[in-house]
C-alpha cells in the first residue's frame, strides 16, 4: 500500500461512454430529485418509490450487477461513479446506495444462480426496493452478535426467523431484504428474506436528525417462514457475505458521501459570490477562499483514494474464473483483498464531507443556521454518514489490525517512503510496534497516518497523469495535490507526534512542507463555475 502506486485508477480514465453515463446521472439528480426536496423530506406517498423507479429505467438501479441476470454488468468504478452523480441530496442517495449497493451486492456475489435469477432482474428494473438487514437493539459495531435465531421447520423445507433488525434504511419501502440470523443460536447465516414471507413486518419510521426523505425503520421476524432455498452462501458462513458486502458498501458510501460535498462545494461558492459585506462579495476574501481551497483539496483527496481503491478491487474481480468453479469463494476473496483501503476511503470520505458542510454552514453565517438556505439539510444529512458501515472509530481500529495481522505491515515498513506522510507512518509504526501492546488510540493514529500517506499518494499519481495527458484541469488539480500534500504534512506531523508521546517513542522531525501558496488557486477555480470542477 505504501508503496508508489503505478498505474492506479482515475476518474480521468472513463471513456466517453461512461462520462455521459456519468453526466445523465447528474442531470436526473439535479432535473427530477433537488426540485422536490421538501416533498421527499415529508415522505410524500408513493414519490421516492417513483424516483427510484425512473432512475432504475435509465440503468442507475443495478450498474454493476451481472448482466446475465438483469444488470449492466458494469465496473464498479463505473457504479461508483454513477452514484456519486446521484448523491447530491442524502435521502436519495442513501435510499439508492443500499437498494443498488448492499441490497443487491450479497446476490451478486454469493447467490445461487437460481437466487440471482429470481431476486436481481425484479430489483435491477426498480419493482421494488431491496435492503440490507444486518443491526439490532444490542449488535451495533459488534455486528456479530446478533439474536436473531433462524430454526428449521420440522419438515425441513423452511426456516423460522424471530428477532428485530434496527435501522434499516428503505425498511418502508423495500420488498427485499438481506437477513442475517444465528441458526440454532450459534451459526451466523445471511438469507433473503421477502416483504411478503409470513411474520415480516416493519414498524414505525424513525424520527432522524437528518435524512428525512429515506427510511428508517425496525424489520420484524415473528416466526417469519422463508424457504430453504433462500439461504444465502452457506450455513454457519454468514459473517463473509455480512463483512465483504461492508467492504464494497464502504467504497459506495465515500461515493455518497462526495456527491454531497460537492454540492455543499456548490452552495458555498454561489452564495460567497453574491454576498456582499464591507462594500464587495465576500469571496474576494481570505479566509473565505481558504476554506473553499480547503475543502476542494479533501474532497480531490477523497475521490483520488475512491478511485484507485476501487480500481483495484475491479481487477481482483477481473481475475475471477468461473471455469475454476465455486465463483462464491473467488468473489469473497476479491471482495476482501482491499478491505483496508476501503475502511480508510470510508472514513477520509465521509470526514472530509464532514469538513465541508460544516465550513459551508460557516460561510452562510446565520442564514446558514435557518431551513431557509439549503446547507441545513445538507450539514444534518451529513452527519450520520460517519456512523453507519461500520463507525469511523472501528473503521480506524479494523484497517490498522488487519494490515498488521495480514502481514501488510511489515511490507509498508520496509518500503521507502514516497512522501512525507508516510515518512511520519513510518516513524510513529516503527515506534508503536516495539510495545507488546497497544492502545485503541494508537491504533487509531496509526490508522489516520495511514489514510494520510495513502491519499498523499493518490492526489500526486493523479495530478501528475493528469499533467502527462495535458488535461485541461490539470493546473487545478496540481494545485489540489500541492496543497493537499501541504495539509496532509501538517495533520501527519500532528498524529505521529501524539503517537509517538503515547508510546515513549522519540518525536517526528518536521517534515519540509511546500505548497501552502496553492490555496488561491484553488479558490478562483471553484468560484469560477460555483463548483467543485471536476
Amino acid at each position: 500500500m505504501l508503496r508508489a502506486p503505478l498505474g492506479v485508477q482515475t476518474p480521468e480514465d472513463f471513456d466517453a461512454d461512461v462520462r455521459l453515463m456519468a453526466d445523465a446521472a447528474l442531470q436526473f439528480a439535479r432535473g427530477e430529485v433537488m426540485p422536490v426536496l421538501d416533498r421527499l423530506d415529508a415522505q410524500e406517498e408513493g414519490l421516492m418509490m417513483s424516483l427510484l423507479k425512473k432512475a432504475c429505467d435509465l440503468g442507475f438501479g443495478a450498474v454493476d450487477s451481472p448482466a446475465e441476470f438483469g444488470g449492466l454488468g458494469q465496473p464498479k468504478a463505473v457504479a461508483t461513479r454513477v452514484l456519486e452523480m446521484l448523491s447530491p441530496n442524502g435521502s436519495f442517495a442513501t435510499t439508492m446506495g443500499v437498494h443498488s449497493g448492499v441490497g443487491q451486492t450479497p446476490i451478486a456475489l454469493f447467490g445461487t444462480d437460481e437466487q440471482k435469477r429470481r431476486y436481481i432482474p425484479p430489483l435491477a428494473r426498480g419493482d421494488y426496493m431491496g435492503a440490507y438487514a444486518l443491526s439490532e437493539p444490542n449488535s451495533g459495531s459488534d455486528a456479530l452478535s446478533v439474536s436473531c435465531r433462524a430454526t428449521l421447520t420440522p419438515d425441513g423445507a423452511n426456516w423460522k426467523l424471530n428477532g428485530t433488525k434496527m435501522w434499516i434504511s428503505n425498511a418502508k419501502w423495500a420488498g427485499s431484504f438481506i437477513v442475517f440470523a444465528k441458526v440454532e443460536g450459534e451459526r451466523f447465516t445471511a438469507f433473503i428474506v421477502e416483504r411478503e414471507h409470513p411474520g415480516v413486518s416493519v414498524s414505525a419510521e424513525e424520527h432522524k436528525m437528518g435524512l428525512k426523505g429515506s427510511s428508517t425503520a425496525r424489520l420484524v421476524l415473528d416466526g417469519a417462514e422463508i424457504p430453504r432455498d433462500n439461504t444465502l452462501y452457506e450455513v454457519g458462513e454468514g459473517h463473509r457475505v455480512a463483512l465483504n458486502t461492508l467492504n464494497l458498501g464502504r467504497c459506495k458510501l465515500a461515493a455518497m458521501a462526495l456527491g454531497q460535498a460537492r454540492e455543499a462545494i456548490h452552495q458555498t461558492a454561489k452564495y460567497a459570490r453574491e454576498r456582499r459585506q464591507f462594500g464587495r462579495s465576500i469571496s474576494e476574501f481570505g479566509l473565505i477562499r481558504d476554506k473553499l481551497a480547503r475543502m476542494a483539496s479533501n474532497v480531490f483527496a477523497a475521490e483520488s483514494m475512491l478511485y484507485r481503491t476501487v480500481g483495484c478491487i475491479d481487477d481482483a474481480f477481473a481475475a475471477v474464473d468461473p471455469s475454476k468453479g465455486n465463483v462464491a469463494e473467488q468473489n469473497r476473496r476479491a471482495a476482501e483483498e482491499f478491505a483496508v483501503e476501503c475502511s480508510l476511503v470510508k472514513v477520509f470520505a465521509t470526514e472530509a464531507l464532514g469538513h465541508c458542510v460544516d465550513e459551508a454552514i460557516q460561510v452562510h453565517g446565520g442564514f446558514g443556521f435557518t431551513e431557509e438556505f439549503p446547507v441545513a439539510r445538507l450539514y444534518r444529512d451529513a452527519r450520520v454518514m460517519r456512523i453507519y458501515e461500520g463507525t469511523n472509530e472501528i473503521n480506524r481500529l479494523f484497517a490498522f489490525n488487519r494490515l498488521a495481522t495480514k502481514g501488510g505491515l511489515n511490507a509498508a515498513l520496509d518500503a521507502e517512503p514516497t512522501t512525507a506522510a508516510g515518512a511520519l507512518f513510518r516513524h510513529a509504526a516503527m515506534a508503536a510496534t516495539k510495545l507488546d501492546t497497544r492502545t485503541q488510540q494508537v491504533d487509531a493514529g496509526l490508522s489516520d497516518l495511514l489514510a494520510l500517506t495513502y491519499a498523499q499518494q493518490s492526489v500526486i499519481s493523479r495530478a501528475d497523469r493528469m499533467e502527462a495527458s495535458r488535461h485541461p484541469r490539470s493546473e487545478f488539480a496540481r494545485a489540489c495535490a500541492d496543497y493537499f500534500s501541504f495539509l496532509a504534512g501538517v495533520a501527519a506531523y500532528s498524529r505521529a507526534a501524539e503517537v509517538c508521546a503515547r508510546v515513549g517513542g522519540e518525536p517526528p522531525v518536521t517534515p519540509e512542507l511546500h505548497g501552502v501558496g496553492s490555496d488561491d488557486r484553488i479558490a478562483a477555480a471553484v468560484l469560477e463555475g460555483s463548483q467543485y470542477p471536476l
